[in-house]
């Protein structure tokens, strides 16, 4: 290991964290995990008791953030303003992977720019955020998210569970919502991440369009993008394998690691 070497402690111990750690595990990455910190200490500690010796060590919140150069969420909306506030007072930065919380709340955005600490989105699902980028230097005329999802993705979500319906059990593709990123990550916080972080690189929550669509029998989170504007057009189709928890695919877990990567870097390529 590096002396110098960046450290980036994790919030939460769901599905994402435990691919990172695992990822961490198995190779050598050029940063380093300083520790893990979640509410549910004993599955936590006990996932953390599977990898090898040294695994990181779990700590408390505070302790966790003061070993740290960067805080990485996997925990949840939830738990994002209040991390926010404690990681930028103590003068870290923080990686936000429940970017939907960044519309609920964006004084985030706001503090980070006044401490002057970076808030870092990882493109997670999305493929081309780099493009809506760049685009959206110039006139958009439109940005629009298409999401097809199986039915055990989208079963409880918040927009169904509010009308009584359930997604189980149908044969055929249905609509279940058409509106703006932010009405989106409202109804479905757990698999519309990709909207927000969409909304945000682009013309923000409310002009971007989202559709979501229920197809049974499907396996793969897919997802497609089209941006339209001076530019030219840009088109982009994800199919995402979902990881062990079905909201959430593969290629999300993998952003992350390398947004870490990225962070904790000197070089970096690509926008």
């Amino acid at each position: 290991m590096v002396a110098d070497q960046q450290s980036a402690g994790i919030v939460g111990c769901g599905a994402i964290a435990q691919v990172l750690l695992r990822a961490a595990d198995e190779r050598a990455l050029p940063f380093r995990f300083s520790g893990v910190s979640s509410r549910t200490e004993a599955s936590a500690r006990a996932f953390l008791n599977t990898l090898a010796t040294p695994s990181p060590p779990f700590l408390d919140l505070p302790a966790l953030i003061a070993c740290s150069d960067l805080i990485v969420e996997t925990a949840g909306g939830h738990v994002v303003p209040e991390l926010a506030q404690l990681t930028f007072t103590a003068g870290k930065d923080l990686m936000v992977i429940s970017v939907g919380a960044l519309l609920e709340h964006p004084e985030i955005i706001d503090q980070a720019r006044r401490t002057g600490r970076r808030l870092i989105v990882p493109s997670g699902a999305i493929a081309g955020l780099d493009g809506i980028k760049g685009a959206c230097m110039g006139r958009v005329d439109f940005v629009r998210l298409t999401s097809r999802k199986p039915p055990r993705a989208l079963e409880g979500a918040p927009y169904l569970t509010a009308r009584g319906l359930s997604v189980l059990g149908l044969n055929e593709e249905r609509e279940l919502f058409r509106g703006s990123a932010r009405e989106a990550c409202k109804g479905f916080p757990d698999n519309l991440n990709i909207s927000a972080a969409i909304s945000l690189a682009g013309i923000g929550p409310d002009l971007t369009e989202v559709r979501i669509i229920v197809a049974p029998g499907l396996e793969r989170n897919c997802h497609d993008i089209e941006v339209e504007g001076e530019f030219g057009r840009l088109r982009v189709h994800i199919e995402n394998i979902p990881s062990q928890n079905p909201r959430t695919g593969r290629l999300t877990a993998l952003s992350i690691l390398r947004s870490i990567i990225d962070a904790t870097s000197t070089v970096r390529i690509g926008t």
